[in-house]
């Protein structure tokens, strides 16, 4: 059969006015050719629904993994300001990278126990010793530099004292006085009785910690402490 005029012979090919005929005389052949046009149509809407599932999912993970990352960011960076705060400000100066604050916070942990070592050693020392050379042992101590320790503490400065002797705990006001004086306010003010002496700790704050001459400070509270007792 050739195509009628103006109708290309593919598109003659394609059509076939039979077919429909043998549909409609074949009503269930019909029906079951729609019904797996359908079962295809559907399949092909699941498995877009299923590609879909699974790219939100993919994105679901990324975003909880990225919100992880963000937390430990946070977390250790919190940490580290940490750190700093609890370091003598003069092993800070230039050290910017967390590896220096890390090596940093190891020389001066090193340094804190060379130092309790050090009063241990002097603590057994003196428990073998006269309480003659004991008492002298502790006049010389309370005139010594390590009586007394200035380091920051957060926004602030942490002062110990060790009061070798006992009952001369009219040093405490007269180092408070001098605290005060340098513009420094005093938040926390604790004493310790121990086997070695009296410990006094002052806690304060000031606006900036730059402008606080640590070493100054520690030199006038020396010096207080050496001074004679004012009646």
């Amino acid at each position: 059969m050739f195509p009628p005029p103006g109708i290309d012979h593919d598109s003659f090919n394609h059509f076939n006015p039979h077919q429909e005929d043998f549909i409609h005389q074949n009503p269930i052949l019909g029906q079951a050719s729609l019904e797996g046009s359908d079962l295809t149509n559907n399949s092909n809407n699941n498995n877009n629904k299923e590609g879909i599932g699974r790219n939100y999912d993919c994105d679901q993970r990324k975003l909880a993994r990225k919100e992880i990352e963000r937390q430990r960011r946070q977390r250790m960076s919190k940490l580290n300001a940490l750190l700093r705060s609890l370091l003598p400000l003069e092993s800070m100066k230039g050290k910017r990278s967390v590896s220096d604050h890390i090596y940093e916070a190891e020389k001066h942990t090193i340094q804190l126990r060379k130092n309790i070592q050090d009063l241990s050693d002097k603590r057994d020392k003196l428990k073998y010793l006269p309480k003659s050379e004991a008492f002298d042992d502790h006049h010389r101590n309370k005139n010594s530099k390590n009586c007394v320790s200035v380091h920051p503490f957060c926004s602030g400065v942490q002062i110990v004292i060790r009061d070798g002797l006992r009952e001369e705990t009219w040093l405490l006001s007269r180092i408070l006085r001098v605290v005060v004086e340098e513009g420094l306010e005093v938040i926390q003010c604790s004493s310790a009785q121990t086997d070695d002496g009296l410990f006094h700790t002052i806690q304060s704050e000031v606006a900036d910690l730059t402008c606080v001459d640590l070493n100054g400070l520690q030199q006038k509270l020396n010096y207080v402490i050496m001074s004679p007792k004012i009646q």
